[in-house]
């Protein structure tokens, strides 16, 4: 029977580059299994169905939700996100480390569930530059963008519930740090 793998959960505020940063990583440790949220938001140019998320209907999100079909779910700015729960277990239970890639809430309802995962909150070197890298995607309205700040302060309140905490004030820096929390953990 193979050793169980290993939950890893990685939050970070919107623009704080963990996107980038967990492409990296997975590059480095393809091994690693990337679970797929579901989401009830619009696709971003070059985002397709299944790889970067499940885009789905609120309305399907809703049965998913009432059917127990997640392993956790939030919603975020507006849209649901939510990551669906037999995939991870099922790659766990085949030893594969499986990474998930939540926001605040979530990771709450997953520790909740799982306390021994791993957990890894991402952080902006400064607020300042975070606001930068939102308003250089040129995706959000001003509302959304002043939404997205705020949720920021809001989750960057929470990052001591994270057993580790990595700056993101270069690409390649944090993502050596997350392979030495991953190695030595």
């Amino acid at each position: 029977m193979n050793e169980r793998g290993r939950l890893i959960v990685i939050s970070a505020p919107s623009g704080a580059g963990k996107g980038t940063v967990i492409e990296r990583l997975l590059k480095l440790r393809p091994e690693i299994v990337m679970s797929v949220s579901a989401t009830t938001r619009a696709p971003r140019e070059g985002e397709k169905d299944g790889e970067a998320y499940h885009f789905i209907d609120t309305e399907k999100f809703l049965r998913m939700i009432r059917g127990g079909d997640f392993l956790e779910y939030a919603e975020y700015v507006g849209d649901y996100y939510g990551t669906p729960k037999k995939p991870v277990l099922d790659a766990i239970d085949a030893g594969k480390d499986v990474l998930l890639e939540i926001e605040v809430q979530g990771a709450r309802q997953v520790i909740d569930i799982m306390p021994g995962a791993m957990t890894i909150f991402i952080v902006p070197p400064s607020m300042e530059e975070l606001e930068r890298r939102l308003r250089g995607r040129g995706t959000d309205s001003e509302d959304k963008l002043a939404a997205r700040l705020l949720q920021a302060k809001t989750e960057l309140g929470h990052k001591s519930e994270y057993t580790n905490i990595v700056v993101n004030d270069d690409i390649e820096r944090a993502v050596t740090e997350i392979i030495e929390i991953l190695d030595n953990t």
